[in-house]
Formats: C-alpha cells, structure tokens, sequence
C-alpha cells in the first residue's frame, strides 16, 4: 500500500475520530436539555395539580356557601 494511501486512510480515520467527538458531545448536550424539560414539565405539573385543588376548595367553599342560604 503506498504512502499516500496511508495518509489518506489515517485522515479519514481522524476525520471519523472527530466526528465522534462532536456527536458525543452533542449527544450529552442533548440527554442535558432533555432532562432539563423533564424536570421543568413535572413542576409544571405540580402547578397544575395545586391549582386544580385550590379551584376545587373554592367551588366546594361556595356551593356550601349557596346551601346556607
């Protein structure tokens, strides 16, 4: 195998190398921002949840509020 050929397969190796890298860290980057939604959607959640007790504490408190009437 000449030189030459060498030299391209060892550049095409880096270049595989490289991309590896980048998608590796692209990768983690990703698994990050996924986390980060998942813990943002499960508080939006808990939100939703408090909200949805408190609207039923206040209907509860006025239909026993209209049955005293």
């Amino acid at each position: 195998m000449p030189d030459s050929q060498f030299k391209a397969l060892e550049q095409k190796i880096d270049d595989l190398i490289r991309l590896c890298t980048e998608l590796n860290r692209e990768n983690m980057s990703l698994k990050s921002e996924a986390r980060h939604w998942e813990a943002e959607r499960e508080a939006l959640e808990e939100r939703h949840a408090l909200a949805k007790d408190k609207l039923e504490a206040i209907l509860n408190r006025l239909k026993a509020v209209e049955q005293t009437k």
